[in-house]
């Protein structure tokens, strides 16, 4: 009986660029964008310089890979995946599956950009392909669970599909993908205490995970045999991982759809689970008059998952990574002007007294949804100081396939992302590359010319 490692091995070696059907392609082409852009933004990031710093005393100068934000600075791809991993997911900007409770471009994008700049060039339409494969593998492993989560998929599922791309991306045989697959559960790793106390540690298991997947793939290719039961096998990653497993239905899913269609976009720098109550209260305000002085109480009602990962109270001396997964603070900055963006997570924001009183009106409450994986429906209402009521019913998420941003929402967010990472020159030069992605014959010479300024020499 061919296993799970096995069937996810020929998937991903079976991807190919030109018989994905458009709209796989063109959600491909976004989120590799979207990702670009975020993880430039990053590089602006809290304690992204340090990390950086710390990836120097670690390696010393050299290397091919290049960084994102970072023009100049090459290093061996292992680490360039850990630092470009770190920057797209540290600010909580990148795209996510919602139904797996992953981000997987976070680690499948971060490793094949890293493994772009070593000695062989990539096609852009070979690169894609991997993109899309990873991302399906993932997912996969992120919808296969019923229970609730006990780690963090981002790590622990991206590392999976992030080796599998780059087993497609190299052109591996099946056998060295499934031996890959096993250092892959040999190096994977990261758990939800970093969520609940809100440290960066949560990016830190991104960046890891990532690197982690150029390392087993170079295990793999050294001639090192690893376990051939790493996903379903009795001490396998869905055993130790994941508990209430149903991955067949997925497995007989792979290549019939593509789960890159299924990605959303974060239109809010904040953890994916308060973009519903964001939305809630921006149409509260602008609908129903709603302003934080008329404000008693507001409550968003939403599934287990919700008030799980956003609904811890604000504290004193907020760290950034904590704040962004805090609705009670996030909710009083909307309040206070309309919207979050990357801007907001200054020290002075952080302490600002009144943001914090506000937020003491704010409060996020699990509802009896059975689903341990569901952001929606949602009910928010608002008690103002006079007794009347609020209400605002939230079925969908802005950004999911189901309310997609338009391309000008996407562009726009771009745009805001290059300009927190110092990069608006590079803005028109880096959509007509994605544009034209699928016909580079070198991805990483055309990237590195783009985001190093030199647009002439990108296409």
């Amino acid at each position: 009986m061919v296993n799970a490692a096995e069937r996810f091995a020929e998937h991903a070696l079976a991807t190919d660029w030109e018989r994905l059907s458009p709209v796989t392609q063109s959600a491909a082409l976004t989120f590799l964008h979207d990702s670009l852009a975020v993880g430039i933004a990053g590089r602006n990031a809290p304690l992204a310089d340090a990390l950086a710093e710390t990836v120097m005393r670690w390696t010393g100068f050299g290397g091919s890979s290049f960084v994102l934000g970072r023009p100049g600075l090459r290093v061996p791809a292992p680490y360039a995946a850990f630092i470009n991993a770190f920057q797209i997911h540290a600010q909580e900007y990148d795209c996510v599956h919602e139904p797996a409770v992953a981000h997987p471009m976070a680690t499948v994008c971060a490793a094949l950009l890293a493994e772009a700049g070593r000695s062989t060039p990539c096609s852009g339409a070979d690169f894609l392909a991997a993109m899309v494969a990873g991302v399906d593998i993932v997912a996969c492993l992120g919808m296969a669970p019923k229970g609730r989560l006990k780690f963090f998929r981002p790590a622990t599922a991206g590392i999976f599909g992030t080796t599998a791309a780059l087993a497609r991306l190299r052109r591996f045989d099946r056998q060295t993908t499934v031996d890959a697959l096993g250092y892959a559960l040999a190096f994977a790793s990261g758990t939800m205490q970093a969520h609940i106390e809100g440290k960066p540690t949560l990016a830190v298991q991104v960046a890891a995970a990532a690197r982690s997947a150029i390392e087993a793939a170079d295990l793999a290719q050294a001639g090192f045999s690893g376990p051939a039961g790493s996903i379903d096998g009795p001490f396998g990653y869905l055993s130790l991982f994941e508990d209430d497993v149903a991955l067949e239905p997925l497995l007989e899913s792979l290549g019939a759809l593509r789960r890159i269609e299924e990605v959303s976009w974060k239109p809010f720098p904040t953890g994916r689970a308060a973009h519903g109550a964001i939305v809630a209260l921006q149409r509260m305000m602008a609908e129903q008059g709603l302003t934080a002085d008329k404000l008693d109480q507001f409550t968003y009602r939403a599934p287990p998952l919700i008030e799980r990962l956003v609904g811890r109270r604000p504290i004193r001396s907020m760290a950034v990574p904590y704040a962004r997964l805090c609705f009670a603070w996030l909710g009083a900055i909307v309040l206070t002007r309309g919207t979050v963006v990357l801007d907001d997570f200054t020290p002075e924001r952080l302490g600002d007294p009144d943001l914090s009183a506000l937020a003491e009106r704010i409060v996020v409450a699990a509802d009896d949804n059975l689903d341990a994986a569901a952001f929606v429906p949602a009910v928010a209402t608002a008690t103002l100081k006079d007794g009347s009521v609020l209400r605002v019913d939230i079925d969908r998420q802005f950004g999911s396939p189901e309310w997609p941003l338009s391309r000008e929402q996407h562009l726009a967010k771009a745009r805001a992302c290059l300009a927190f990472g110092g990069a608006e020159g590079v803005e028109a030069a880096l959509s007509a590359c994605i544009d034209h992605f699928a016909t580079l014959t070198d991805v990483a010479a055309a990237l590195t010319a783009v985001l190093e300024g030199n647009a002439a020499a990108a296409l």
